[in-house]
């Protein structure tokens, strides 16, 4: 695991002992046991973002606080320049990047979500959260498992969905996919 991981779970630790909140029961909150959360608490297991996006919600917290320790400042406006975006570097399924991490109060999470083209025969890595999610395909095609159906994407194709139900992408081909994801 990298240091940059190890970081984010130390934080993300430390802010639940300073909200007064048990492992226990944020764990039951976002919907795992205990033990499975301290996993990712401790820094031994690669934290999902659909976990940390929960953990976030659930601590009243930003995604940019707890992934760099620094909290949004910009209320009117903010921009992100191309391939400026705030890089969440959770896993190999995904590249992520926040488009919006400078701004404060959000009330979605903009992402640019890079779906690599050598993850195309994998199987899926599901993850589950609360809320709802907009995608947009900028670029290339992916295939999408949303509670077990499967739907191919393309470019200029839009999809809304109840983020809680188990869901998880790939690449259809061989290019990477680009998509644009809201997370609400």
């Amino acid at each position: 695991m990298s240091v940059k991981n190890i970081e984010i779970a130390e934080r993300m630790k430390a802010i639940r002992e300073l909200s007064e909140v048990t492992p226990e029961d944020l764990a039951g909150r976002v919907g795992m046991a205990p033990d499975e959360y301290l996993a990712y608490e401790k820094g031994e297991k690669d934290i999902p973002v659909s976990l940390l996006y929960d953990v976030c919600n659930e601590l009243k917290i930003t995604m940019t606080e707890l992934l760099t320790g620094d909290t949004p400042k910009l209320h009117n406006f903010s921009v992100v320049r191309k391939s400026r975006g705030l890089a969440v570097d959770r896993n190999d399924a995904y590249i992520y990047q926040n488009l919006a991490f400078p701004f404060a109060d959000r009330k979605v999470e903009p992402l640019l979500v890079t779906v690599p083209a050598a993850r195309r025969k994998d199987d899926y890595h599901y993850n589950a959260h609360n809320g709802q999610e907009y995608h947009y395909c900028l670029e290339g095609r992916y295939k999408i498992s949303i509670d077990g159906k499967e739907i191919v994407m393309g470019e200029g194709d839009s999809l809304y969905f109840d983020s809680g139900y188990p869901h998880a992408m790939k690449a259809a081909d061989e290019n990477d996919a680009k998509i644009l994801v809201i997370v609400i």
